[in-house]
């Protein structure tokens, strides 16, 4: 990622509902946001593009946000505690490649992608997705069918078990590249 790309990307963090009560504006990932705001219940992104999280450390369930998108009440995407941590998704511009595992660990059958997948049943013949290593760009993949569900956010390395992610037993049934969605 570039300087610039980071100079563009900016979220404003709110304390209350509805963009409401003290602020706090960052441009890079925050593992603990009690260290600006005692919480965090609406969220405003004016450049660029964040991942959510319901809890610290980049864990727990995720929600993408774009380049003008709010949400002015968390508890309406399943985050009635809040935000307790954000990450900051860079602009890729090269390829995208990843190797997606059937089971943990990164093994059982295995395929290498670089393009978005809607139905890993279907387009793979597998039952389902529990690891994979990113070899290139960053990836969304999603619990059900056509990129919908739950969301996990993966970069470059190896994501073993989806468990460490304080997801408990999400199966990946979806994947997408983050291109110009962001």
């Amino acid at each position: 990622m570039t300087t610039s790309d980071i100079n563009m990307a900016k979220i404003v963090l709110h304390e209350e509902k509805n963009l409401q009560g003290r602020t706090h504006e960052t441009s890079n990932d925050i593992s603990d946001i009690s260290t600006y705001l005692s919480r965090v219940q609406s969220v405003r992104v004016e450049s660029g593009c964040f991942m959510i999280y319901e809890r610290p450390n980049f864990m727990g369930t995720q929600q993408l946000l774009r380049r003008g998108e709010s949400i002015e009440n968390l508890s309406l995407v399943g985050m009635s505690s809040g935000i307790k941590s954000i990450r900051l998704i860079p602009v890729h511009r090269g390829q995208f490649r990843i190797k997606v595992f059937e089971k943990e660990n990164l093994t059982g059958q295995m395929n290498e992608l670089m393009d978005d997948v809607e139905n890993i049943q279907d387009r793979l013949r597998m039952s389902e997705i529990l690891s994979c290593q990113v070899m290139e760009g960053h990836w969304l993949l999603f619990e059900q069918p056509h990129h919908r569900g739950r969301v996990i956010y993966v970069k470059p390395g190896e994501q073993r078990t989806f468990r460490e992610m304080g997801l408990g037993s999400i199966r990946i049934m979806s994947l997408r590249r983050i291109t110009d969605i962001c």
